[in-house]
C-alpha cells in the first residue's frame, strides 16, 4: 500500500493541569471522595477480568467457568491484575424457587453459584454474575431482579458474588434512573462489597448520573468482534470523558482481542484504546485455548499500567486529521500517554506535537514505545511515527 505522509499540526491543549487532579476529571459529578463513600469503595482503578459473552453467549455451565478461573491463573493474567471471573446472562432458572430467590440453573451449574465462588475465590479470584433492571433478563431465560431488587442482592451477597453486571432488558418503560439506584442501595445493604456495573447502553447518557450510584456504565450498545463496531464504540465512549474517575468508569463494552474477527494490530489498537480511555479491560476470549499473540496482547503490563494509573484521568482523542488520529491522556507524575492511531486503509506517518498533547512546547521526555518495549532518552517539540493502516503506536512521555 501507498504511504500517505501526513503531519498532524492542529494545536489542542489537553485540560489536564496536575493542580487540577482527579477532582478536575470530576467537575460534573462532585469530588472523588463523596462519590466513593456513597457506593461501595471499589473501582478505584477500572475492573479487569473476564465475561462469559462475548465468546460463549448462554452456552456457559460451571466447569467452563472453572477452567477460566485456572486459565487466568496458569496464563500469568491473574498476577498481572486481572481479577474477576464474571458470569453473564443465562445462568439461572427461569423461575425463583419457592421462596422467591433466584437459583442457579440445575442442568449447568449443579454445584450451585456459592460453590462456584468458593473455588474462584480458591484461586485468588473473584466472582461475578449477572441480572437486570425488568421482568427478565436478555435472553428471556432467567428472571430479572425488577422488585426483587434487596432479595437479589442479598442472594448474591450470601453466595460470596462480588461483581454484579446489571443489563436493561424487558424493562417496564421507565427511566433506569428510577431503576438503577434501587440496586445500588440494595447492594450496598447486602453486607458485602459487591461492584456495580450498570449497563443500560448509553441510552440516558448515564456519565451524567451513574457516577453516583456505580462503578461503571455502558455508554454504548453492544460490542461486537469487527472493526466498524470497536472504532465507533471508541467514539461513542469518547465524548464522556470528564465524567469518568476513581470509583467510576465509562464502559465502551468488553473486549473482543482473540475472538478472530479482527487482525492482530487491530485487536492491538483496541486494546491500547480501551486501555488509554481507562475502560475496562474485562477479556472475552477463550482463556483456555487463546494463542501465543493473544496472550502477548492481553497481558502487556506497560500498557495496563496505563489503563491503572491511580489518578485516573481518562485519555481523548485530542486531534483528528481524516483518519489519522492521536489521543492522549495524563498520567500520575506529569507523565502523559499518547496512542498514534491510524484508522486509514493505507500505512501514514502521524505526527504529534508536545502543544497538541498538552504539554509545555520546551519540555524533554523520554519516550517509551509499550509495545516495542523500547526508550528514546530524550525526545523534544514532538513525536512522529510511520503507523500501518488500522494499527497503532502507543507512548508514554516522562518529563526529564
Amino acid at each position: 500500500m501507498a504511504t500517505v505522509r501526513v503531519f498532524l499540526t492542529l494545536a489542542f491543549i489537553l485540560p489536564v493541569a496536575m493542580n487540577d487532579g482527579v477532582e478536575g476529571a470530576h467537575h460534573q459529578t462532585g469530588s472523588v471522595p463523596g462519590r466513593i463513600l456513597g457506593k461501595s469503595g471499589l473501582g478505584l482503578t477500572p475492573q479487569m477480568g473476564w465475561n462469559s459473552w462475548n465468546h460463549f453467549n448462554c452456552h456457559i455451565n460451571e466447569q467452563l467457568i472453572r477452567e477460566t478461573a485456572d486459565a487466568m491463573v496458569s496464563s500469568g493474567l491473574a498476577s498481572l491484575g486481572y481479577e474477576y471471573i464474571n458470569l453473564d446472562d443465562c445462568w439461572a432458572e427461569l423461575n425463583r424457587d419457592a421462596q422467591g430467590n433466584m437459583v442457579g440453573k440445575a442442568s449447568t451449574f449443579p454445584s450451585g453459584i456459592k460453590a462456584l465462588a468458593d473455588y474462584v475465590h480458591g484461586k485468588g479470584l473473584k466472582l461475578g454474575i449477572y441480572s437486570d433492571a425488568g421482568t427478565q433478563t436478555c435472553s428471556n431465560k432467567m428472571p430479572g431482579s425488577l422488585g426483587h431488587e434487596e432479595q437479589d442482592a442479598k442472594t448474591f451477597a450470601s453466595w460470596g458474588v462480588d461483581y454484579l453486571k446489571y443489563d436493561n432488558c424487558n424493562n417496564p418503560g421507565t427511566s433506569p434512573k428510577e431503576r438503577y439506584p434501587i440496586m445500588s442501595k440494595a447492594l450496598l445493604h447486602s453486607g458485602r462489597r459487591i461492584f456495580f456495573s450498570l449497563c443500560e447502553w448509553g441510552q440516558e447518557d448515564p456519565a451524567t448520573w451513574a457516577p453516583a450510584i456505580g462503578n461503571s456504565w455502558r455508554t454504548t450498545g453492544d460490542i461486537q468482534d469487527n472493526w466498524d463496531s470497536m472504532t465507533s464504540r471508541a467514539d461513542q465512549n469518547d465524548k464522556w470523558a470528564s465524567y469518568a474517575g476513581p470509583g467510576g468508569w465509562n464502559d465502551p463494552d468488553m473486549l473482543e482481542v482473540g475472538n478472530g474477527g479482527m487482525t492482530t494490530e487491530e485487536y492491538r489498537s483496541h486494546f491500547s484504546i480501551w486501555a488509554l480511555v481507562k475502560a475496562p479491560l474485562l477479556i472475552g476470549c477463550d482463556l483456555r485455548s487463546m494463542d501465543n499473540v493473544t496472550l502477548g496482547l492481553l497481558s502487556n503490563a506497560e500498557v495496563i499500567a496505563v489503563n491503572q494509573d491511580k489518578l485516573g484521568i481518562q485519555g481523548k482523542k485530542v486531534k483528528k486529521v481524516g483518519d489519522l488520529e492521536v489521543w492522549a491522556g495524563q498520567l500520575s507524575s506529569n507523565k502523559v500517554a499518547v496512542v498514534l492511531w491510524n484508522r486509514s486503509p493505507s500505512t501514514a506517518i502521524i505526527t504529534a506535537t508536545w502543544a497538541d498533547i498538552g504539554v509545555d512546547p520546551s519540555a524533554s521526555f523520554s519516550v517509551r514505545d509499550l509495545w516495542k518495549h523500547s526508550t528514546l532518552p530524550s525526545v523534544t517539540r514532538k513525536i512522529s511515527a510511520q503507523v500501518s493502516s488500522h494499527a497503532c503506536k502507543m507512548y508514554v512521555l516522562t518529563p526529564k
